[in-house]
Protein backbone atom coordinates (compact mmCIF):
# COMPACT_ATOMS: atom_id res chain seq x y z
CA UNK A 1 0.00 0.00 0.00
CA UNK A 2 1.16 3.42 -1.05
CA UNK A 3 0.41 6.52 1.40
CA UNK A 4 -1.71 9.61 -0.05
CA UNK A 5 0.71 12.06 1.05
CA UNK A 6 3.56 10.12 -0.55
CA UNK A 7 1.98 10.00 -4.52
CA UNK A 8 1.37 12.60 -6.96
CA UNK A 9 -0.09 12.89 -10.13
CA UNK A 10 2.53 11.49 -12.64
CA UNK A 11 3.76 9.15 -10.18
CA UNK A 12 4.34 5.06 -11.37
CA UNK A 13 2.84 2.26 -9.72
CA UNK A 14 1.35 -0.85 -9.68
CA UNK A 15 -1.60 -3.20 -8.53
CA UNK A 16 -2.75 -6.24 -9.50
CA UNK A 17 -5.45 -6.86 -12.35
CA UNK A 18 -8.21 -9.51 -12.17
CA UNK A 19 -5.50 -11.91 -13.12
CA UNK A 20 -3.39 -11.13 -10.21
CA UNK A 21 -0.45 -9.67 -12.16
CA UNK A 22 1.21 -6.69 -11.61
CA UNK A 23 0.16 -3.80 -13.71
CA UNK A 24 2.10 -0.71 -13.80
CA UNK A 25 0.13 2.54 -14.58
CA UNK A 26 1.06 6.42 -14.36
CA UNK A 27 -1.54 8.30 -11.40
CA UNK A 28 -3.30 10.49 -13.38
CA UNK A 29 -5.34 12.09 -10.40
CA UNK A 30 -5.51 12.00 -6.25
CA UNK A 31 -8.75 12.01 -4.57
CA UNK A 32 -10.91 10.76 -1.49
CA UNK A 33 -8.47 8.01 -1.28
CA UNK A 34 -8.80 6.63 -4.57
CA UNK A 35 -5.94 7.31 -7.21
CA UNK A 36 -7.27 7.36 -11.04
CA UNK A 37 -6.12 6.60 -14.31
CA UNK A 38 -8.44 6.13 -17.70
CA UNK A 39 -7.08 3.00 -18.34
CA UNK A 40 -8.06 0.93 -14.84
CA UNK A 41 -11.01 -0.87 -14.36
CA UNK A 42 -13.82 1.88 -13.53
CA UNK A 43 -10.88 4.10 -13.84
CA UNK A 44 -9.90 4.53 -10.68
CA UNK A 45 -8.47 1.88 -7.64
CA UNK A 46 -8.69 2.83 -3.45
CA UNK A 47 -5.23 3.18 -2.66
CA UNK A 48 -5.12 0.24 -0.25
CA UNK A 49 -5.00 -1.56 -3.43
CA UNK A 50 -2.02 0.48 -5.00
CA UNK A 51 1.67 -0.46 -4.21
CA UNK A 52 4.92 1.22 -5.05
CA UNK A 53 7.28 0.18 -7.38
CA UNK A 54 10.93 -1.01 -6.28
CA UNK A 55 13.52 1.45 -7.61
CA UNK A 56 16.21 -0.81 -10.21
CA UNK A 57 19.13 0.94 -11.73
CA UNK A 58 17.50 0.87 -15.19
CA UNK A 59 15.04 3.31 -13.76
CA UNK A 60 18.02 5.78 -12.86
CA UNK A 61 19.50 5.06 -16.63
CA UNK A 62 16.17 6.34 -17.83
CA UNK A 63 15.70 9.56 -16.10
CA UNK A 64 19.45 10.20 -17.58
CA UNK A 65 21.70 9.57 -14.79
CA UNK A 66 24.93 8.28 -15.54
CA UNK A 67 27.43 5.34 -13.96
CA UNK A 68 30.67 6.69 -12.75
CA UNK A 69 33.58 5.74 -14.45
CA UNK A 70 35.80 3.74 -13.18
CA UNK A 71 39.03 5.04 -15.48
CA UNK A 72 38.38 8.33 -14.49
CA UNK A 73 38.76 7.66 -10.64
CA UNK A 74 34.81 7.35 -10.01
CA UNK A 75 32.45 5.07 -8.12
CA UNK A 76 30.67 2.85 -10.70
CA UNK A 77 27.75 2.44 -7.97
CA UNK A 78 27.08 6.35 -8.13
CA UNK A 79 25.15 7.76 -10.78
CA UNK A 80 25.02 11.72 -11.54
CA UNK A 81 22.68 13.74 -13.33
CA UNK A 82 23.45 17.27 -14.13
CA UNK A 83 20.08 19.56 -13.80
CA UNK A 84 21.66 22.82 -14.54
CA UNK A 85 24.87 24.66 -15.29
CA UNK A 86 26.63 24.42 -11.46
CA UNK A 87 24.92 21.42 -9.81
CA UNK A 88 24.51 17.66 -10.32
CA UNK A 89 22.11 14.99 -8.47
CA UNK A 90 24.19 12.56 -7.05
CA UNK A 91 22.86 8.86 -5.83
CA UNK A 92 24.72 6.20 -4.51
CA UNK A 93 23.09 2.61 -4.90
CA UNK A 94 23.89 0.40 -1.94
CA UNK A 95 22.06 -2.93 -2.55
CA UNK A 96 19.29 -2.68 -0.63
CA UNK A 97 18.59 1.02 -1.53
CA UNK A 98 19.97 4.24 -3.22
CA UNK A 99 21.18 6.87 -1.36
CA UNK A 100 21.06 10.85 -2.43
CA UNK A 101 24.41 12.18 -1.56
CA UNK A 102 25.70 15.87 -1.53
CA UNK A 103 28.71 17.85 -2.35
CA UNK A 104 30.93 18.97 -0.05
CA UNK A 105 34.44 19.84 0.43
CA UNK A 106 35.35 16.42 2.20
CA UNK A 107 33.87 14.73 -1.43
CA UNK A 108 30.11 13.49 -1.52
CA UNK A 109 28.49 12.43 1.76
CA UNK A 110 24.71 10.69 2.10
CA UNK A 111 21.45 12.91 2.94
CA UNK A 112 17.81 12.22 3.41
CA UNK A 113 16.53 9.27 3.53
CA UNK A 114 17.36 6.24 1.11
CA UNK A 115 15.26 5.60 -1.64
CA UNK A 116 13.79 2.08 -2.21
CA UNK A 117 11.02 3.75 -4.64
CA UNK A 118 10.30 4.11 -7.83
CA UNK A 119 7.78 7.41 -7.01
CA UNK A 120 10.30 8.74 -4.54
CA UNK A 121 12.82 9.41 -6.91
CA UNK A 122 10.31 10.85 -9.24
CA UNK A 123 8.96 13.30 -6.32
CA UNK A 124 12.71 13.88 -5.43
CA UNK A 125 13.77 14.41 -9.30
CA UNK A 126 10.65 16.75 -9.86
CA UNK A 127 11.59 18.99 -6.64
CA UNK A 128 14.73 19.53 -7.58
CA UNK A 129 14.64 20.17 -11.51
CA UNK A 130 10.86 21.09 -11.60
CA UNK A 131 10.60 18.48 -14.28
CA UNK A 132 8.59 15.84 -14.76
CA UNK A 133 10.22 12.21 -15.95
CA UNK A 134 7.89 9.41 -17.75
CA UNK A 135 9.30 6.47 -18.26
CA UNK A 136 8.00 3.16 -19.63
Amino acid sequence: MIEETDVRIGNMVWYYDYNMIETVFRVEGILEGHVYNSGLPRSKLPLSKVHPVTLEVDHLLQFGFLAGEKEYGEDVHTYSYKYNHNSSIYIRETGEAFQPLASSPAGLVPYGRPLVHLHQLQNLFYDLTREDVFIQ
